[in-house]
């Protein structure tokens, strides 16, 4: 019934958008609706034509206000401001409309053209009629470009018998500017920054773009231009000198004064490794870790890359709140610079404290931690954090379930060093800071009528982004050690009959590397885009091999007195993007893990077993509901026990369609299949281990969600039914015809209502 109430609301939210947007337009005055441009051309092909419009269209102005904001605006009074308490907070979620009078066609045909002209159509013009339906209106634009005009040449006229004038030229065989290429405003935009990056990075501190001038000749052939890059003749002198480090002074503990910033070196300070001169007369941080973030050194080019890396680095080793430089004339040197970097820390102590609600069907929740940091704990930049955590979750409806309520709490105390500490010396990238980082957390998990579990994990490793593409994990030594304790005679009793739930109680303890290895470009503006996480595990593999452990032949090996897990596990998440429009995309998600256990294992740890089903992944079940296999959850217990459904292997794929709706609302249409496996057969889960068809197993849902997009968070709601359910013998599976809205015990049953935070993927 909560989901039902949900969508009702939904709709009767959108149906009010709709109908109520002319509420308190005043007769004679009409909504500006929409503005629509419509390229009259039969030379550009459909998909740079829809380009050309939707980008033509985003200039226009005013823009139209949204449906719902509109509607918003008017059931908070619209106009009225004697409203109340309530009816203004509405008010402020919304906005008032923008009338038909407001827009100034005159002006925007001028602007379209304009545009046009910057991506080449020189002879375009724009006409605009305006369309009248009640009390809305729509304005139409009708841009006609002509002929769109080609790069023949780029010459770059520079004086080559100066350094600075073949520096330049040398930038030209990199140029955005080819040969053939249309002609593009924002290319030749991009051309004037690129020359300024390429001038700085050889020393030229005080050139900048606005020094360079382009000529553009469009009459020397059929639909044509040539090209000058040269320099502005009053440039002045000292951008064309190169310019030298000299002084390199450093304030780490700044607090700036009503005088401004000071570039007083104090008396009796000395340069460290004669390069740097620090002055921290309080001892907060150590000289040699602040050296190793500071890029320049006395006597060389200035350079626009170690300018940016040391404020890169100074900015995100998460000290200091203000980061602050300034380049001056040195009065010891012609064409040399002293460099001053004042830094003002962050408040060394921070506490935060954190409290999430959760819902998903019939499961509600609470979680909540408190987090204390310590910022620049050892002088050397390093974060130490201490977490404590708590939580608990209760079934909120269907029949009562063992094992489905339990409370967990807990701590973890962790450390990061903005530096690889290793004996042995690499530096993976000297634009990013690496870290080394160290974890230990104890977790008490209490499943009330079942069982007791007792935690612990240890983490030590690196991570290092190689670009910004590119991000690298590798944990050295992770360490988890898990205990069961009081184990229920109830819980015992569900084992005899279903000794598969055992599993979940083992003593677990594993031992040995991880890496992890995350390729993403869906950050930057492309039709296609990609996200890659790949990751290997592995534990007790040579111990393991040393002790020559065989658990198939039940002759297990411990350590500590318990039993050590022995396997490699890999695991890849795979996703791709497709902008089908500006506001429109197309997402598809793989995701594969495989494993093998050997030696001291017959199947993973629990705790390092695959998944399947809940709000991220299949959200036509219910979390970890899913298979094994062809195994069916319901017959492995009774009075709607739901046991937790682990795998050695996994398959997941995702696809889902995102648009618009108005404003903040957006909707989604989705279909996930999936399903998990075991490596061995189980004779108490016949069909669970994976076989070469265990493609024809898949469990198969979708559905619809409504997101609320708020830029910094998405609250987002799915509702789905299974389409494909692997345990079912007839139709292969497939439940299309048991599809029944109207009967409230299949609504009970087969439709699932998610809410979540941020999109599944």
């Amino acid at each position: 019934m909560k989901s039902n109430h949900l969508v009702f609301a939904n709709a009767l939210l959108l149906l009010l958008a709709s109908c109520n947007a002319t509420k308190h337009i005043a007769d004679g005055e009409h909504l500006f609706e929409e503005a629509t441009v419509n390229i009259q051309n039969d030379t550009l092909d459909k998909d740079r034509k829809e380009l050309f419009e939707s980008r033509l269209q985003s200039f226009v102005r005013p823009e139209p206000t949204s449906k719902l904001k509109v509607a918003l605006w008017n059931m908070g009074g619209g106009p009225d401001t004697t409203v109340g308490f309530i009816k203004r907070w509405i008010k402020r979620q919304g906005k008032a409309p923008v009338l038909l009078r407001e827009v100034n066609q005159e002006y925007n045909e001028n602007l379209l053209r304009n545009r046009l002209e910057n991506f080449g159509f020189f002879q375009a013009r724009v006409t605009s009629d305006t369309i009248i339906d009640g009390k809305k209106a729509t304005v139409q634009f009708d841009a006609f470009p002509g002929p769109g005009y080609k790069i023949r040449n780029v010459e770059y006229d520079v004086d080559s018998t100066k350094q600075w004038g073949r520096d330049m030229a040398e930038a030209k065989n990199e140029s955005l500017l080819r040969r053939g290429n249309n002609y593009n405003l924002d290319a030749v935009i991009n051309e004037r920054e690129r020359i300024d990056v390429v001038m700085k990075n050889k020393g030229y501190y005080y050139f900048n773009a606005d020094h360079m001038l382009l000529d553009v000749d469009s009459t020397v052939g059929t639909h044509q231009v040539d090209m000058y890059m040269t320099v502005k003749p009053e440039t002045p002198e000292r951008a064309k000198q190169p310019q030298r480090i000299g002084k390199i002074v450093v304030f780490p503990d700044y607090t700036q004064s009503a005088r401004g910033y000071s570039r007083e070196i104090p008396a009796g300070t000395e340069a460290y490794q004669g390069q740097y001169y620090i002055y921290d007369p309080n001892n907060k941080f150590r000289n040699k870790v602040l050296a190793n973030h500071l890029f320049f050194h006395k006597g060389e080019m200035y350079n626009r890359e170690d300018h940016n890396m040391t404020i890169n680095h100074l900015v995100n080793m998460n000290t200091f709140q203000f980061v602050k430089n300034d380049f001056v004339d040195s009065p010891d040197s012609a064409n040399t610079m002293d460099v001053y970097y004042y830094l003002t820390p962050m408040k060394p102590r921070t506490l935060r404290t954190e409290l999430i609600a959760k819902t998903a069907t019939v499961y509600d929740g609470i979680e909540g931690n408190v987090n204390w940091s310590l910022k620049n704990a050892f002088k050397g930049f390093e974060t130490l954090t201490l977490t404590a955590f708590a939580g608990f979750e209760t079934q909120s409806g269907g029949g009562v379930a063992l094992n489905s309520n339990f409370i967990r709490y807990g701590a973890e105390a962790s450390i990061s060093w903005p530096r690889l500490l290793s004996p042995y010396k690499w530096a993976p990238s000297r634009r990013f800071i690496p870290r080394t980082f160290a974890s230990l957390r104890y977790e008490f998990l209490d499943r009330r009528t079942a069982y007791t579990l007792n935690s612990m994990t240890f983490n030590f490793g690196y991570s290092w982004k190689e670009n910004e593409r590119k991000v690298h994990d590798l944990t050295v030594a992770e360490i988890i050690y898990a205990q069961p304790r009081n184990v229920t005679e109830a819980y015992q009793e569900q084992i005899r009959n279903f000794p598969t739930l055992g599993h979940i109680i083992e003593p677990q303890f594993s031992f040995g590397p991880n890496y992890v290895y995350t390729f993403q470009n869906n950050m930057e503006d492309r039709t296609h885009t990609y996200f890659v996480r790949s990751a290997l595990n592995t534990s007790g593999n040579v111990l393991g091999l040393i002790q020559g452990a065989d658990a198939s032949s039940d002759n297990p090996e411990f350590l500590f007195g318990t039993r050590y897990a022995q396997f490699v596990r890999g695991e890849a998440d795979f996703r791709h993007y497709w902008k089908l429009s500006r506001n429109t995309m197309f997402v598809t998600r793989a995701m594969i893990g495989v494993s093998h256990s050997y030696g001291n294992s017959i199947q993973l740890p629990y705790l390092k077993q695959f998944f399947s089903g809940g709000p991220n992944g299949m959200r036509a079940f219910r979390a970890r509901s899913v298979g094994p296999g062809l195994t069916n959850v319901a017959d492995l217990g009774i009075d709607e026990f739901f046991a937790d459904q682990t795998g050695d292997f996994k398959l997941e794929l995702n696809a889902e369609y995102r648009a618009p709706i108005s404003g903040i609302f957006k909707w989604a249409a989705f279909v996930d299949a999936g399903n998990v496996w075991l490596q061995r057969k189980d004779e108490n889960r016949p069909g669970a281990e994976i076989t070469s068809r265990f493609y024809e197993q898949l469990a198969v849902g979708g559905g619809l969600g409504l997101r609320v997009d708020i830029d910094f968070l998405v609250i987002r709601t799915d509702l789905a039914i299974p389409f494909r359910v692997p345990h079912v013998r007839t139709n292969n599976g497939w439940v299309f015809n048991a599809i029944d809205f109207g009967d409230r015990e299949w609504r009970s049953r087969n439709l699932v209502f998610n809410l979540a935070i941020g999109y599944p993927f």
